[in-house]
């Protein structure tokens, strides 16, 4: 296996330009990650999906449009990506409720986004379900 083949896609969804450019700077900081894609709508988002083929979706929670929530249950249906995470600027007690609701591993406020957060999200994402359910 190469060292391209380790690394986790990770498509970058968000309607804030600063905020895309943010987050796609913290990928591209975190070792073991690398920038496929970025794009501003949760449509372009359906669209070029399965041609980047990402391991890891990052939505914004509110886009005009599709919604974070909303394109995460699309891409959780097409079964095109393994771990979708529901990015956010306003946290509120809903949203953990709302990453339940549409098959999301997460939801991050953007201000905590960083590469240990980042590593930590892919990391729990992929826990053996034995380890997250073994008893204390």
């Amino acid at each position: 296996m190469t060292a391209a083949e380790d690394r986790v896609g990770v498509l970058v969804v968000d309607d804030s330009a600063a905020a895309r450019s943010a987050i796609e700077s913290v990928v591209v900081q975190t070792p073991g990650f690398e920038l496929v894609g970025s794009v501003a709508s949760g449509e372009e988002a359906l669209e070029v999906l399965s041609g980047l083929d990402p391991d890891l979706v990052l939505l914004d929670v509110r886009m005009s449009g599709l919604s974070g929530p909303e394109t995460s249950r699309a891409i959780q249906a097409s079964g095109a990506c393994s771990v979708v995470a529901l990015v956010s600027a306003h946290p509120r007690p809903e949203l953990p409720d709302c990453a339940d609701e549409c098959g999301a591993a997460a939801v991050l406020h953007k201000r905590e986004l960083s590469p240990r957060r980042l590593g930590a999200l892919w990391r729990e994402a992929h826990r053996p379900r034995s380890e997250v359910l073994a008893p204390w």
